[in-house]
């Protein structure tokens, strides 16, 4: 079965036995033994490769799936026997603070695994740049990724005591046009928004900034209304030095997800990573209190 899949997978007789090392007679005989013990034709030969049959294609289905959770029992076995130890590449936006404690946990957990940790907001080429894992914070769009979501959380609007005596509390969106605003934007040509439940608002902005350590410090400071996520937010908050503004008008969930690429088998130090991410309920380092930023 596994030299189904791997025939199917690279389009050719030839081809699958260059990529698997089994030799092309071997390759061949399997399959038509295959098809005499099925009963039926699943490939169709010819000189440009093979194509696959009505029935080859429902096998498939059913086999990738097999020889997937083979290969999975296989490493996990092979992983109990033998610690992990190796590079792991991740990348990672920028700020996200919590992702850190994480990952000093399962350093502790796995202490032979040595990672290499790349932050940035642009949207990295795993493939390009060999990042093993990314943490990616919006929508997944690229096909050729696989992406397991671990959570969701929104962001909020803050701003300090001081800059609310000043000027009021704002009580609706549109009030927010007479407050000095900063947001936050993925590169200087952007202009920042924010949805805020249904009202679209563009503020104000004396700041627009990829940085949200610098809007927190300009909201510590009394200069602006900001957004942050909860967990630049929650100490802040509970010390009194920000308050949350316009919470009633909650901003869109952010999906968390972590990616790798969909043609590459996770190894099994990857794989122990997503399960580890997955295991820990990392949800408590992204949500504050429900009375402050839901």
């Amino acid at each position: 079965m596994q030299m189904f899949v791997s025939v199917v997978q690279a389009g050719s007789l030839s081809a699958a036995a260059q990529r698997t090392g089994v030799p092309l007679p071997t390759l061949s005989r399997r399959i038509r033994e295959l098809e005499r013990e099925l009963k039926v034709q699943l490939l169709e030969r010819s000189v440009r490769g093979t194509r696959l049959t009505d029935a080859g294609t429902r096998l498939y289905e059913h086999a990738t799936r097999g020889v997937e959770a083979f290969v999975e029992a296989e490493q996990a076995v092979r992983s109990d026997q033998a610690r992990l130890r190796g590079r792991l590449r991740l990348s990672l936006p920028t700020a996200f603070e919590p992702w850190w404690e994480l990952l000093g946990a399962f350093q502790r957990q796995h202490p032979d695994i040595q990672l290499s940790v790349y932050t940035t907001d642009r949207r990295v080429d795993l493939v390009q740049d060999g990042i093993d894992v990314a943490l990616r914070v919006g929508d997944v769009l690229h096909e050729s990724m696989v992406a397991r979501r671990l959570l969701s959380y929104r962001h909020g609007l803050v701003a300090s005591p001081a800059l609310l005596e000043r000027l009021g509390t704002p009580a609706a969106p549109d009030a927010l046009h007479r407050f000095p605003c900063a947001t936050w934007c993925r590169d200087a040509n952007t202009q920042g928004i924010w949805r805020l439940g249904e009202h679209i608002v563009e503020p104000k902005a004396v700041l627009t900034t990829n940085d949200y350590l610098q809007l927190r410090g300009r909201a510590l400071a009394g200069e602006v209304v900001t957004e942050l996520p909860p967990f630049l937010a929650a100490e802040p908050i509970r010390s009194g030095q920000l308050r949350a503004v316009l919470a009633d008008h909650p901003m869109p969930d952010q999906q968390v997800n972590l990616l790798y690429p969909s043609h590459r088998n996770p190894s099994s130090i990857v794989r122990a990573y997503l399960d580890f991410c997955q295991r820990h309920h990392v949800a408590k380092f992204l949500v504050l209190p429900a009375a402050k930023i839901s």
